[in-house]
């Protein structure tokens, strides 16, 4: 089967959990912290589940969620030598938590380490961004990008997540930013869609993890962008690594933008 015709299979389960998991609980999961710091719910455990459990319906293959311990995560990719899914079941989890409506939910299939297909579902706004490598990006149906993105730093509108960009990029950034308008929406996951949809022409983060932007990056390439590291280096497929990444809808635009934080770090 067609990777897209996988994608879009993945699609209809993907919105199917939002549904009957996720949405029933928004608004009523409290919000506790892991010791990463990050957020955790209820939604986010039950959301995890029942997605490892109904991707089995397209290809039975391990499962590397975001909710797992490191343990767990390391002898899961250590042993997935014929692919295996990567979730995050809501990216965004403190959004979600707070009644902010702005967390979605990522699925990826990864093959030799590189994301074949992927879904970023975003049950409030009911947008589905979805791809496949080699057959485009699409967002409920409509190929990627919607708009041409600027031509220049200066006319570009970027996001960045400040907390986690070393302090020297960040205190640059604020005080002086390249572009003509900064956001910062809570979700990397929508973040990297956003960029493929051309929504965004740049974004910048300073510590992801692979469940943040292995459905992201694959819709940006597709999409006609440009992905790397804060170094320009290309992004590894490690779900134990955390990395900062430069992204830009463009090849100009991200070359651009990977010269402004090289200098500005």
């Amino acid at each position: 089967m067609p990777r897209l015709a996988h994608a879009r299979e993945l699609e209809s389960i993907v919105r199917e959990v939002a549904r009957a998991v996720t949405l029933p609980r928004y608004l009523d999961s409290p919000r506790l912290t892991k010791t990463d710091g990050s957020s955790l719910t209820e939604a986010d455990t039950q959301t995890q589940r029942a997605l490892a459990t109904r991707v089995q319906q397209i290809i039975e293959a391990p499962v590397l969620g975001e909710e797992m311990t490191f343990g767990q995560q390391a002898e899961i990719w250590a042993n997935a030598h014929d692919g295996l899914w990567v979730i995050d079941p809501i990216d965004g989890t403190t959004n979600f938590a707070n009644g902010i409506p702005m967390f979605a939910l990522s699925v990826a299939w990864l093959s030799e380490g590189v994301t074949q297909f992927g879904v970023v579902y975003d049950p409030i706004a009911d947008e589905a961004f979805y791809g496949a490598r080699g057959e485009g990006a699409w967002l409920n149906g409509i190929r990627l990008p919607q708009r041409k993105p600027a031509r220049e730093l200066a006319q570009a509108i970027a996001s960045a997540d400040f907390k986690r960009l070393p302090p020297a990029l960040a205190q640059r950034l604020a005080l002086a930013s390249p572009c003509f308008s900064l956001r910062s929406f809570g979700s990397s996951a929508l973040e990297w869609c956003f960029v493929a949809a051309g929504r965004l022409d740049l974004h910048l983060h300073g510590g992801q993890m692979l469940w943040d932007y292995a459905v992201g990056r694959l819709l940006v390439e597709e999409a006609g962008g440009v992905a790397s590291g804060l170094d320009g280096e290309a992004l590894a497929a490690d779900p134990l690594a955390k990395q900062g990444v430069v992204v830009g809808a463009s090849a100009a635009l991200h070359r651009q933008w990977l010269e402004w934080v090289s200098a500005a770090t």
